[in-house]
């Protein structure tokens, strides 16, 4: 019997995702621990690996409440992402090619009545290294087309459950502020040092 092939890094990171979007929740570490390798077959032990990565690329947001750090992931942030990617690439991509027609025409014109030169040599290592510059940009940018029907799609329908979601954590702390202003007497700008709140946490519009 074959033996089971493990997840790519790139399927984990698709997968972690997933647990975001599907959820509409906001995690701490050891609650991705649990709920990663049980629902989507994540090792443990690569959930804090595959989490950072994210947070890194700006697909999920983290936070550090007290002594405890939150994630989450808003959809339109990742579709926001998604776009600008695919824009990116598209841009390259077109400039690649005009770049590789230019260089062509001038390939075209260097054989005209004329033995290889230099200059020749050098224009063909060029357009041979902006072909796999092209190839490179062109297999990327399927893989971000690929993904993005069902994703934008459920980004759409998601969108508004994962704001609700947000604003529900900030009722739970400003509710814990209240309780611990009128339990100890504490200041609210107290509170919001010690706790690390900013200033200008409110709900989201």
């Amino acid at each position: 019997m074959a033996k089971k092939r493990g997840l790519s890094v790139e399927e984990k990171r698709a997968k972690m995702m997933e647990i975001f979007f599907e959820t509409k929740d906001v995690f701490q570490l050891k609650d991705l621990e649990k709920i990663a390798p049980k629902e989507k077959g994540i090792t443990s032990m690569s959930v804090k690996d595959i989490l950072q990565s994210l947070v890194d690329d700006g697909m999920v947001d983290s936070e550090r409440i007290g002594t405890s750090n939150y994630f989450w992931a808003f959809p339109s942030k990742a579709l926001h992402a998604r776009k600008r990617k695919l824009e990116t690439l598209e841009s390259q991509l077109s400039e690649a090619s005009q770049k590789k027609k230019s260089l062509e025409e001038s390939v075209e014109k260097a054989k005209v009545g004329r033995q290889d030169t230099k200059e020749r040599s050098e224009l063909s290592e060029e357009l041979a290294l902006l072909r796999q510059q092209r190839d490179q940009q062109k297999a990327e940018l399927e893989q971000y087309k690929e993904c993005d029907p069902d994703v934008i799609e459920e980004i759409r329908k998601s969108n508004m459950v994962a704001k609700d979601a947000a604003n529900r954590w900030t009722d739970n702390i400003f509710a814990v502020k209240s309780w611990a202003k009128k339990k100890f007497g504490f200041e609210e700008r107290k509170i919001d040092k010690t706790f690390g709140i900013p200033e200008e946490f409110d709900y989201i519009d």
